[in-house]
This record gives structure tokens, sequence and C-alpha cells, in this order.
């Protein structure tokens, strides 16, 4: 299969190519740094300057079978400032736009693009959501529907649309739970805020699992959402992950440090919603690590 791809570089994007190119199929990186790309991933098959270079891109990805889009600024990389804000909603809802614009003038068209989304669809909920649950109101709530939007546009040429609202992806390295570790090795370990928020989380092997579902399976089709199947509260994920490292998970982080270093995004971290992952097991997709013990074991005991 030859697969286009964005945010190939980032935490999901690298596990994902690898396994594409592992498995033979033909990758395209599009990345706005080409060599930076060519260090991080040096076995794909071409390599796309991401510009406004509409006929480099047409004559690249005239005739790939799928894209894969995973590009966006950091949500939460830096304090909820209004520029940042900006930042975090332009690059989603402009770069699927203009990566939807360029499919649009494709003489060829992919048979499938899957676009990366978010559960922050959904704001903070204590009873269960699904696919089928209406949106919140909140900032990330807003970037994700403008952000689907934008991707809804490809089902107009017949190409199957799949958006995977991942969860908290847990990896070792990188992303949410990799300064949780530091702090539980250094005996500061423990839960956000009081830890009755919801954490919706998914181990990063069954993230890419689901990518890759979704674009072997053509009865994939829609919202997805990509977390396991048994979600915790903060203060029971603090607990476990203390248990798996062998330290206390004593110290809480109060809510309103949080505040100062993130503003208006602590909500987001403070908050939380309890999402149901049904929908892509009815597919049929079977997860690896349904137990967030075994999950956090195979994460941190390797």
């Amino acid at each position: 299969m030859k697969v286009a791809i964005t945010g190939a570089t980032g935490l999901i994007g690298k596990k994902l190519t690898g396994k594409l190119i592992e498995r033979e199929d033909e990758v395209i990186v599009l990345s706005r740094s080409i060599e930076s790309a060519k260090q991080i991933i040096p076995n794909a098959a071409d390599y796309i300057e991401w510009n406004n270079n509409s006929n480099a891109w047409q004559s690249k990805l005239s005739g790939v079978d799928a894209v894969i889009h995973l590009a966006g600024e950091n949500v939460m990389g830096k304090r909820w400032t209004e520029a940042h804000k900006k930042k975090v909603m332009e690059s989603r809802v402009n770069g699927t736009r203009n990566l939807v614009d360029e499919i649009s003038h494709l003489p060829t068209k992919p048979k499938v693009f899957i676009s990366a989304s978010a559960i922050g669809i959904y704001g903070n909920h204590e009873i269960p959501v699904d696919e089928s649950s209406a949106p919140a109101h909140d900032f990330l709530a807003n970037v994700v529907k403008a952000w689907e939007a934008e991707t809804h546009k490809v089902d107009e040429f017949g190409i199957r649309r799949v958006n995977v609202r991942t969860g908290i992806v847990l990896d070792d390295k990188e992303g949410a739970l990799a300064p949780m570790i530091k702090q539980f090795k250094f005996y500061l370990g423990g839960s956000i805020g009081k830890g009755n928020q919801w954490f919706s989380w998914i181990h990063v092997d069954d993230i890419v699992g689901i990518f890759l579902f979704a674009l072997d399976n053509n009865n994939v089709n829609g919202a997805i959402n990509g977390t396991a199947p048994n979600p915790v509260r903060m203060k029971d994920f603090a607990k476990t992950l203390g248990k798996v490292m062998h330290r206390p998970a004593f110290f809480n982080v109060p809510g309103f440090a949080l505040k100062l270093v993130l503003g208006e995004g602590a909500g987001a971290v403070l908050g939380g919603a309890n999402v149901k992952s049904e929908k892509i097991q009815k597919y049929g997709y079977e997860f690896r690590f349904e137990d967030l013990n075994a999950a956090l074991i195979n994460l941190l005991r390797k």
C-alpha cells in the first residue's frame, strides 16, 4: 500500500510509520523539515516538504492509496495564552483544510483519509460518553469540531474517512506519562488535582494498532474513540503507576499550581471524560492492553 502521512515525526507518527515500513508499505512523509524527517524516519520511500507548492504535492501524492493526517500544534506544550490557542486552532483547521484541498486536485484520489482527532470533543463528563455523544462547547471541543469538519470535505470525493479521537497515549519516553515517571522515580509521584477526574488512557501500541486497523479494514468509517476499554480515575492511575514502579503516590499536584503553569489549559488536565471504545471493538479490533496495570508493566519493565 502507498501511504502518505503528516505528523510522522510525532509520538504516534514515528511508531506508526515504523510499522508501515516494517510491513513493506510504501511510505511518503509530509514534513515542514525534510532533513529532520529523514533523520528521524530514514527509511521512507519519499519525503515532501509540506508547504504551499501544490504542483510538487500533486506530482508525488497522485496515486497514493491512503493519507494519514497526524500533524498539529502540541495543545499542552505551553500556557494557554490567546496566541497559543490561536496557533493550536489554526494548525489543525488550516493544516487539514490545505491537505484536503490538495487531495481535491489529485487526478487519482486516495481510497481512505484517516485523521487524528481527540476525546477533548466531549469535554468533562462523569457519565460514559461514546461517538454518538454530543460535543462540548469549551475551547478544546471547539478545536476538535472545527478540525473534524474540515476532514468531512473528503466525503464528497467518495473517500472513506476515519477520525480517530485519541485519548491519553501512554509511552515511557514521550507524552503525558514520561514526566510522571520522573516524578515517581524521585518519590514525588501522585495524583493531579483531587484525582477524581476520569483518565481515558491508551497504550501507544494500541493507538498505532487502531490506525493500522482503520487503514486495512474498509468497513471502519467515521469517528472512532481511540481509548482503552477501561478508563480509570486519576487517583487510581497514580496508585497503579506507583505500584508498578514500587513507589508511593502521596504527592498531589494542586490545581492552583497547574493554573499558574497552564492557565486556562489547567481545566483540561483537572477534568476528564469517561470515554468508551466499543465501536472499534465491534468493528473487530482486539486491544493488546485493556488493563492499566498490564499496560504500565509492559512500558516500564521492558
